[in-house]
């Protein structure tokens, strides 16, 4: 389970104990977890706060009315299917979704590439960071991939995994023990000893390493949540950002349905081509041999197209 400190979980239980009538679209799957955590990782989850719009936003912006009128959900669908399908972002824009995130911070560093949010980061200036820090399970302990310069390779086994788990471990409890000390505190603020001047807090805490935790809020609209979700959960993601992006995944399901399927459809689980690749198409059902060498592609599209019409197989 997520680790929640008492002050959060009394937080939640009181904000789902509450109801406040509202005029506006609310979708009941995805109430039905809001405030609630759902346990990501080995300490991590995300937390669904605030959503302002559904699948009736997004038809309703493309179709710039101002009422619901009389529609039937298949024409919505066809509509959300056609917009995902052509590439027409803004009326996604319309959407927006808050959420809590608890997260190691060396995925952090990777989500915040992603500048289309809204982010505010718990704080190691003013506060302490709490002693969690990730350890990977044993099968996702690999080595580096020989053919790909920011992947994974064959798992680790036996002495040396657990080798490298105590290493881990052994690491992140002396820096945590270390960062302690430098402040002269203890884990809940109180000085150890007061004949000792701690270092500033915010000095400290370049003593960790990027597996520990930390948590932020991020408030994003739907479009560009679809686009992060696409990059992030793509088999080439690394496991651990793709393990939260899977959630949010998950999430957009209970919120809008409709744009959910056909971002599935059109974008999570179709391909594009680019003209060269598609002239290799076109050259392989004609019945022509194409080789990497005639292809006229690089080595690594190759593969992917490869790949990819093995699928088809």
């Amino acid at each position: 389970m997520p680790h929640l400190t008492p002050e959060q979980e009394r937080e939640i239980d009181a904000l789902r104990a509450e109801s406040v009538a509202t005029r506006r679209a609310t979708v009941p799957a995805l109430e039905e977890i809001l405030y609630q955590a759902i346990p990501l990782l080995d300490h991590g989850f995300i937390r669904v706060i605030d959503y302002m719009g559904d699948d009736g936003a997004v038809v309703q912006a493309a179709r710039v009315s101002y009422g619901r009128g009389t529609r039937h959900a298949r024409d919505d669908a066809g509509l959300i299917n056609y917009l995902i399908r052509h590439r027409h972002t803004t009326p996604f824009e319309m959407c927006e979704i808050k959420y809590h995130c608890k997260l190691p911070i060396f995925v952090a560093r990777q989500w915040i590439r992603h500048r289309t949010a809204n982010v505010n980061e718990y704080s190691a200036r003013y506060s302490i960071l709490d002693n969690e820090f990730y350890v990977p399970a044993p099968q996702h302990l690999a080595a580096q991939a020989a053919d790909n310069r920011q992947g994974r390779g064959a798992v680790l086994g036996g002495a040396e995994a657990a080798r490298v788990l105590d290493l881990l471990r052994a690491d992140a409890t002396r820096a945590y023990d270390d960062y302690l000390d430098l402040m002269n505190q203890d884990a809940t603020g109180e000085v150890r000893d007061p004949g000792r001047q701690g270092l500033a807090r915010e000095l400290a805490r370049m003593n960790l390493s990027l597996n520990f935790y930390t948590q932020w809020y991020w408030k994003i609209d739907l479009h560009n949540l679809l686009h992060f979700i696409s990059l992030r959960a793509d088999a080439h993601a690394q496991h651990e950002i793709r393990v939260y992006a899977r959630a949010l995944l998950e999430t957009v399901r209970r919120w809008a349905p409709l744009t959910c399927a056909a971002f599935e459809e059109q974008r999570l689980n179709g391909a594009h081509l680019s003209a060269s690749a598609l002239a290799v198409v076109r050259r392989l059902l004609a019945g022509e041999a194409v080789v990497p060498e005639t292809s006229g592609l690089g080595k690594r599209e190759w593969r992917e197209l490869m790949t990819l019409l093995s699928r088809l197989g």
